[in-house]
């Protein structure tokens, strides 16, 4: 098996940035070109009227958290210290790698997920993505690898999702599921950092995390754990993933409809579910767990807590006990793929919880604020939005 080897290019699965890195203001109209040359077509998979075909049967209305392959995709090469190339919008499909590459052998990787939206008069506008340019530069310096630019991060989001804008869902259908991936791609036998990295993009059109369900119905789980202090869990490494996918299939195959997961040390406080954030609520205070190392920063929950803060809530980031968890009124889940979804009920060990779902939950009206800003409803008065020009029509 000597030379490269073929992987497909999937990943599946998503997730507030360090309180005190100060984040550049990016403009709210960003103008997205991608010159001729780079959307040349090159070897690929399906043909035009193939993807043509693939497009005329998508069905909106009956769109999951599953990938639909789209047109394009995004790819990018940089050196170990070095900046990234220019990158080009290339015809999506499998890719090359080594198979001595440092993703392959020691999980030296990085993924994103963000989103992107289109509006009623047909903009198409990015949720915070100078955040997850952020997230990803931050764990990049944890894994030892090169990162691309804040600027360059943003951009190629812009382009790929420009080159496959047709589909941007409809409003009210759903929307595009964006994954960056940063890679240690080049060929290297021991344990060290990559000599060459790869900065990949590629989108997809979703639905929702959770079709069909009220609320969440959470297990937890005991045995297992996400992160350890002085790990891995507070950024968003490719390593963080897989060890958990046991303890999700066995609570879905027992009927859960996912994981929350406690802390390492003591066993006694919540942290994560397997793909989002978690908080509690109890009369005028909204608790969620501290992001100390074992806890992604995720972009949805540092939003979700200032908007909780400005229709009068108290928002404390803090430790939050088992116990606590059971005694909650109300309880829910934030992240770019689930957004807000109530939690309906909580299992431990044979103890089974409901909480308030519904309009009267805090997370029906987080949900709408969140949405109505992400959809261009209201106005976005946080700058939180970015639009893409060259996406009408």
């Amino acid at each position: 098996m000597a030379g490269i080897k073929r992987v497909c290019l999937l990943s599946h699965y998503k997730k507030t940035l360090l309180k005190h890195v100060t984040v550049p203001r990016l403009s709210r109209s960003l103008h997205c070109s991608i010159s001729p040359s780079s959307m040349a077509p090159s070897s690929s998979p399906l043909l035009a009227s193939e993807t043509d075909e693939k497009y005329a049967n998508v069905k909106w209305e009956e769109l999951g958290f599953a990938l639909t392959p789209t047109d394009y995709m995004y790819v990018a090469k940089g050196r170990q210290g070095e900046s990234f190339s220019q990158g080009k919008i290339v015809p999506y499909g499998d890719i090359s790698i080594s198979p001595c590459s440092p993703i392959l052998n020691y999980g030296q990787g990085l993924f994103e997920g963000l989103k992107a939206y289109r509006t009623e008069d047909d903009r198409i506008m990015l949720f915070r993505p100078d955040q997850n340019a952020l997230r990803m530069q931050n764990g990049a310096e944890r894994l030892c690898m090169t990162p691309p630019s804040l600027e360059h991060f943003v951009e190629a989001v812009k382009q790929t999702v420009l080159a496959n804008k047709k589909w941007v869902p409809p409003p009210g259908k759903g929307t595009m599921y964006i994954r960056p991936l940063l890679i240690g791609s080049g060929a290297i036998l021991g344990v060290a950092p990559a000599p060459e990295y790869s900065f990949l993009i590629y989108v997809s059109p979703v639905g929702n995390y959770h079709k069909g369900s009220s609320g969440l119905n959470l297990k937890v789980d005991h045995k297992h754990h996400r992160a350890h202090p002085g790990g891995t869990g507070g950024v968003k490494s490719c390593t963080n993933y897989s060890p958990i996918v046991k303890s999700l299939v066995e609570a879905k195959s027992s009927g859960f409809s996912d994981v929350l997961f406690l802390d390492a040390a003591t066993g006694s406080n919540i942290e994560e579910v397997s793909a989002c954030n978690i908080f509690i609520v109890k009369g005028n205070i909204v608790s969620t767990p501290p992001t100390s190392g074992t806890i992604l920063p995720g972009v949805t929950r540092k939003s979700i807590s200032e908007l909780a803060r400005d229709i009068g809530y108290q928002v404390e980031e803090r430790d939050v006990s088992v116990d606590e968890l059971l005694e909650a009124e109300e309880v829910f889940c934030t992240g770019t793929a689930v957004v807000v979804k109530a939690v309906e009920t909580v299992t431990f060990h044979d103890k089974k919880v409901n909480y308030r779902t519904g309009e009267a939950a805090l997370s029906t009206k987080l949900h709408s604020m969140l949405t109505n800003i992400q959809m261009g409803v209201v106005e976005d008065k946080k700058g939180w939005m970015v639009e893409i020009d060259g996406c009408q029509g």
